[in-house]
């Protein structure tokens, strides 16, 4: 049997190909709302970024994900994204782990 081809994505910070499965999606909703989608199926423009708060910070400092989403992320936002992305990393770190022992 063919084994099946692995979806890349690329992290907005630090430029490394990365499968789809060991980055966070940061999605830009159709009612211009930024937030993270761990499930990375919710509808819009999306962007990916390491399971790292080092790549977090870069993309903030570089405006990399301002770009990738054709959308100014407003500093609050950041700053939501931010909590919100410390609290999520020790969850996505566990799942990635989870993933990998199968």
């Amino acid at each position: 049997m063919k084994a099946r081809k692995v979806p890349l994505r690329k992290c907005v910070a630090c430029q490394q190909m990365m499968p789809k499965k060991e980055l966070i999606r940061v999605v830009k909703t159709p009612d211009d709302e930024v937030l993270i989608d761990l499930s990375g199926k919710k509808s819009g423009r999306g962007a990916y970024l390491c399971g790292k708060v080092s790549c977090f910070k870069l993309a903030q400092k570089n405006k990399s994900l301002d770009r990738a989403l054709k959308h100014q992320v407003k500093p609050e936002i950041y700053e939501q994204l931010a909590q919100d992305f410390i609290s999520v990393e020790d969850e996505f770190i566990a799942a990635k782990e989870r993933d990998g022992d199968e």
